[in-house]
């Protein structure tokens, strides 16, 4: 339990036992349990979120979307915004690879980054207004399954990519993880999300949809970074997050059009 705490802590400010002193080597075997992690801000993401829809009765969708995005900033800190915009910074600036990586570093924020920050919140806001404006049920599995699903393709692009900088933060997730973690994740993943079964197996056979796609997206843009750069970063582990979990969420919001 003790890697699950570390690992809740690091990629969220929730902070259940406060985890003082980190090794390495429960810092990178945390990673399996990034699923769960997931889990958790998935409940902290449908209460409210349910509390909110059922309060106003759907008529404030673009209120609702607003808060799902900030409630996502608020437990996150912004950890995997920051990953974004960091590679897209990097990965669009046509530089050698050396000088992306240099350019990923940089705390300050380019157009790229910037940009592709606005687009994708303006896809995920506007994913959630349109589930709780006319699908509320599947906008509570949405956005309860798009965290697991998100960092499940965040372990697989930590296990199976090399990391690409000789040291770093995101260097002892690499280190300590292997295709065995993934696997790992992959099961916890399929028992957090089993119980959407109950609800309905329609709904389920979108969950099932996404984790597919967002396994094959982390897969593709994994291979695309790893040919630019030799392999992976922390922040491009942050940008498979996010994106994944944008994709989740938009997979349910087109199926919904024939659930509907």
């Amino acid at each position: 339990m003790n890697e699950f705490f570390i690992g809740l802590q690091f990629l969220t400010r929730i902070s259940i036992v406060k985890q003082t002193i980190w090794t390495e080597e429960s810092f990178g075997k945390s990673v399996k349990y990034f699923p769960a992690v997931g889990a958790v801000l998935g409940i902290c993401y449908a209460v409210p979120l349910f509390i909110l829809v059922y309060v106003t009765d759907g008529e404030l969708s673009i209120f609702t979307g607003a808060a799902g995005f900030f409630l996502n900033i608020v437990l996150t800190g912004g950890i995997h915004c920051d990953g974004l915009m960091d590679s897209a910074d990097g990965l669009f600036s046509g530089r050698e690879k050396d000088k992306m990586l240099e350019i990923m570093k940089d705390s300050r924020a380019g157009a790229f980054g910037v940009v592709s920050l606005v687009t994708v919140a303006a896809l995920q806001i506007s994913a959630l207004a349109e589930l709780a404006k006319n699908l509320p049920m599947l906008l509570f599995v949405a956005v309860y399954a798009a965290p697991i699903i998100g960092r499940l393709a965040m372990v697989l692009a930590i296990s199976i990519f090399p990391y690409a900088r000789p040291e770093g933060l995101g260097k002892a997730f690499s280190k300590y993880a292997t295709p065995k973690t993934f696997l790992a994740a992959l099961f916890e993943t399929i028992l957090l999300l089993l119980p959407l079964i109950l609800l309905d197996v329609e709904i389920f056979m979108t969950v099932i949809i996404a984790l597919v796609a967002a396994i094959i997206f982390a897969l593709y843009f994994g291979k695309f970074v790893t040919l630019k750069l030799g392999g992976l970063t922390g922040d491009i582990y942050g940008a498979v997050e996010f994106l994944a979990e944008v994709f989740v969420l938009m997979i349910f919001l087109f199926a919904g059009i024939y659930l509907n």
